[in-house]
């Protein structure tokens, strides 16, 4: 009887909860940065767009393992010296090739550099592999179930990569004190670390990523998954792999969250936010509230798309996505700019 009364105050005081979370962090969409539009493309390259999201539609219906992937490969571009294509890049080393980005899809970057042939092929070679990359996580997210949401564009592609700036990429292993700091220094703040956070609703993850939860096993780990878990990845460099959401696997939603209320997320960095005060109250808010945690994911990847972008003159519009262009004259560099401004007009 104690039980069944206190239900309803429980429900009440969630509800409550979640609208003070709702209320007190409704803010502005994240400010464009300069040189980038939500209408960048709409007179040189207006398919833009839907020639992304057709091809996309076709790859995922043989391989929706992809679409985590891009959206990996996203994050991870833009996280190391800003979204400018630079792990699209190859090198010896790349930053491809260091130890944050490894299980980084081949298959995913060529979908990429598939794409870029359509686009120049349609519109002239206009459209950055930067910008690319942005709109094919952005579909990535919504043809799995996400929100559909519109990113502003312009981006150009960086002429370098950094294998050193690989290590300022969170690590799975951190603890959310660790994650909030590496965050922070690039101005997110514990919101969009825990939106960011869920990211990993869908997509798979190497035994070596989460073995440190296993061997010692972590007693915050639920013991049917830690079973599991132990049965997949008999060492740290078994090359299987693990579902990162049990519930839903392959659909964006915000089940991730429901997982960890139930102790049964994988990397140390996923189930220790309902450990610290600061990100609990946002994983409840978001388990039980879709609606709140997809909005809060696209205003925070509005926000990290736009990290230390090239725009203007900057850089380049690569030619293939994984090499830079050939060195041009002088004279040649400053046509093919001016042209593209007249373009823009």
């Amino acid at each position: 009887m104690a039980r069944s009364s206190a239900y309803p105050l429980f429900l009440i005081s969630s509800i409550l909860f979640i609208s003070h979370i709702y209320a007190s962090q409704v803010e502005a969409k994240p400010p464009v940065v300069k040189g980038l539009s939500y209408s960048f493309y709409s007179k040189t390259c207006p398919k833009l767009e839907s020639i992304v999201r057709k091809h996309l539609k076709k790859v995922f219906k043989d391989d929706n393992g992809q679409a985590p992937a891009l959206l990996r490969i996203f994050f991870h571009d833009c996280f190391v010296q800003g979204c400018d294509g630079s792990l699209l890049l190859d090198g010896s080393p790349s930053e491809r090739d260091q130890p944050a980005n490894g299980g980084i899809r081949t298959e995913a970057l060529q979908t990429i550099d598939d794409i870029r042939g359509i686009i120049h092929k349609e519109c002239g070679r206009i459209v950055s592999c930067a910008d690319i990359t942005v709109l094919a996580a952005r579909d990535s997210v919504f043809l799995t179930g996400g929100p559909d949401y519109a990113v502003p564009l312009g981006r150009r592609d960086g002429l370098s990569f950094s294998t050193s700036g690989t290590s300022d990429l969170p690590k799975p292993f951190n603890t959310t004190g660790v994650t909030l700091d590496a965050f922070a220094a690039k101005n997110f703040d514990v919101t969009d670390v825990v939106a960011l956070s869920g990211a990993h609703t869908f997509g798979r993850a190497h035994c070596g990523t989460f073995f440190n939860r296993l061997s010692p096993l972590d007693p915050n780990m639920d013991k049917t998954l830690a079973k599991q878990l132990q049965s997949t990845c008999p060492d740290a460099n078994s090359g299987n792999t693990a579902n990162l959401d049990i519930r839903t696997p392959t659909v964006f939603d915000n089940k991730y969250y429901l997982d960890l209320m139930n102790r049964q997320g994988v990397f140390t960095s996923d189930q220790d936010l309902l450990n610290d005060k600061r990100t609990k109250g946002l994983v409840n808010a978001f388990a039980l509230n879709q609606t709140l945690f997809f909005e809060k994911f696209v205003d925070a990847t509005i926000k990290l798309s736009q990290l230390d972008v090239l725009t203007g003159n900057q850089g380049e519009i690569r030619g293939k996505c994984n090499v830079v262009n050939a060195r041009k004259s002088l004279l040649t560099s400053v046509v093919e700019e001016v042209v593209q401004l007249v373009d823009q007009f």
